[in-house]
């Protein structure tokens, strides 16, 4: 057979470290079934286990047939993200420069490993994908304890608990303070616009990827942030209250409330930003922190607009007033972004992009920067298929040593 062939398990959530310590990539056939051995000791009822296990069947089998075959596996991440997305694609590379191999046959227990395979599939020719399915017997029994295990998984017990456990302490907050019931329903509405836009990935991986550490002096200002941030929600509250007590509709005492939030709460975001420059500064990454006059930008836009919306409510100010102070804000927060973007473009024109090899946010390879055009804002890029594609260069999010692009 001319094509060298990898049968490829992976375990996208990497079990196999945390419940056996082996670092991943996994390759040849006695180490891929000792990890299985190890594995299945650790935890009996982890499918991780029996893919390995099929992996290496599947190794055998093509072996009988005289191809020229290898076997391997790769781990992602704990937390199934772009960290995750970004070990994998490092472990695939490492592998084909290892290997030399031609296409794959992917292994997986299921459809969270299937992330992988638009990462795969942009490096290697995949042949067939194997799922491994357990098999069980039917009845209430298993299907009980089949939930409750996967209730013992962090993602599915965040959903399953977390969300009713929210959704409890916002009615019983209400209650107490006698907000009615409209308050839990716009925190939550809040929450799903902010969970739709993505913005909590974004502070989440902020923190997560930077690390709050109380040996950085940027964690002062995150700290800052927070207390001021909780300040503002005080605030916030006592204008209600206030409000309420005077006699004024609901509605209005809400604005009165977000005017109160936004005395402090900008104070809360500048602090924040400047956390992040002075971390990202710190770890030489230098084109991200241009990014944050993004973010100003957008923060400039959102909280203007809610601003001059409470006060009309209220009636401070005029309607006509409204459409005014909402243009301007367009104006400055479009202003402040267009200089960001044409500073990165300044600062893209000073770099030695070219032969840089490009991702995505997922970290999907996707080629190898071919040229840069900063007259029309463009970047060429050419796959390994000979392809040449062009992206906008403002949809560059990062440079090190790679390109990342969303």
């Amino acid at each position: 057979m001319s094509d060298r062939l990898l049968v490829l398990a992976v375990d996208i959530d990497n079990d196999l470290f945390q419940k056996t310590g082996i670092n991943g990539p996994v390759v040849g056939r006695e180490k891929v079934l000792d990890a299985a051995a190890k594995l299945t000791l650790a935890d009996p009822l982890d499918s991780d286990g029996n893919t390995l296990f099929e992996a290496v069947k599947k190794y055998d089998e093509l072996k009988e047939k005289d191809y020229e075959v290898y076997v391997a596996e790769i781990t992602g991440a704990v937390t199934e993200n772009f960290l995750a997305d970004e070990e994998i694609s490092r472990q695939i590379d490492q592998l084909m420069n290892e290997l030399k191999v031609d296409a794959c046959v992917l292994v997986t227990d299921g459809a969270s490993d299937n992330r992988v395979l638009p990462i795969l599939k942009t490096r290697l020719k995949v042949n067939s994908v194997d799922y491994v399915r357990i098999k069980q017997a039917e009845g209430f029994e298993n299907t009980y304890f089949t939930i409750m295990e996967k209730l013992k998984e962090p993602h599915y017990a965040r959903i399953v608990f977390g969300i009713p456990a929210i959704l409890i302490l916002l009615f019983s907050i209400s209650y107490y303070f006698h907000l009615g019931i409209a308050f839990p329903f716009v925190l939550i509405g809040l929450y799903l616009i902010i969970k739709g836009i993505g913005a909590d990935t974004i502070l989440i991986d902020s923190f997560t990827s930077l690390g709050m550490s109380i040996k950085r002096i940027s964690f002062i200002f995150y700290i800052a942030s927070i207390l001021f941030a909780i300040s503002s929600l005080i605030v916030g509250y006592s204008s209600y209250i206030s409000s309420i007590t005077s006699g004024n509709s609901v509605p209005v005492s809400y604005a009165y409330s977000i005017e109160g939030i936004l005395l402090l709460f900008p104070i809360s975001i500048v602090l924040y930003i400047i956390g992040r420059i002075i971390d990202l500064n710190n770890l030489h990454m230098y084109y991200r922190v241009i990014n944050q006059g993004v973010y100003i930008g957008y923060s400039v836009i959102t909280l203007s607009l809610v601003y001059v919306f409470s006060a009309w409510i209220i009636g401070q100010i005029y309607f006509s007033q409204l459409i005014g102070y909402a243009i301007l804000a367009f104006i400055i927060g479009y202003a402040v972004t267009e200089l960001t973007f044409s500073f990165k473009r300044h600062v893209v024109k000073g770099l030695k992009l070219k032969n840089k090899v490009v991702i995505n946010e997922l970290g999907t390879y996707i080629g190898k920067v071919y040229n840069i055009n900063i007259r029309k804002s463009k970047m060429s890029v050419k796959t390994d298929y000979n392809l040449t594609l062009t992206f906008d260069i403002d949809r560059i999010v990062g440079i090190s040593d790679r390109v990342i692009i969303r």
